[in-house]
């Protein structure tokens, strides 16, 4: 079992900054395929970013191409989301997921369902 546990939310204005951050308790396993998902209100749940841990391969939806950036620090056990030239349409609850293996793709960002770990969220709200 992994729990994940997300921080670094919270309100900025459109064209801001933030970083959010995925504390993994352990990893118990050699891969991970790694992802940031969020939900804005009245929305479905969306794939955003995805991460192989094993050599550190990324993905990423359209939507956020060129302003967000995955990244990991495994000697912390740690995911990261950078979020750069935050717009109001970002505003969302941001989840951390993890499943383990080496089968980590673009398509992987719309199959929740293979997703096992999930953090609890952080809030991310930008405001025009």
């Amino acid at each position: 079992q992994v729990q994940l546990v997300e921080s670094g939310g919270g309100s900025v204005q459109a064209g801001g900054s933030l970083r959010l951050s995925c504390a993994a308790s352990r990893y118990a396993y050699s891969s991970y395929c790694m992802a940031w998902f969020r939900q804005a209100p009245g929305k479905e749940r969306e794939g955003v970013t995805a991460i192989l841990t094993f050599n550190s391969r990324t993905y990423y939806a359209d939507s956020v191409k060129g302003r967000f950036t995955i990244s990991q620090d495994n000697a912390k056990n740690t995911l990261y989301l950078e979020m750069n030239s935050l717009k109001p349409e970002d505003t969302a609850m941001y989840y951390c997921a993890a499943y383990p293996g080496y089968d980590c793709y673009s398509d992987s960002l719309s199959r929740e369902s293979r997703f096992r770990f999930w953090g609890q969220g952080t809030q991310v709200t930008v405001s025009s």
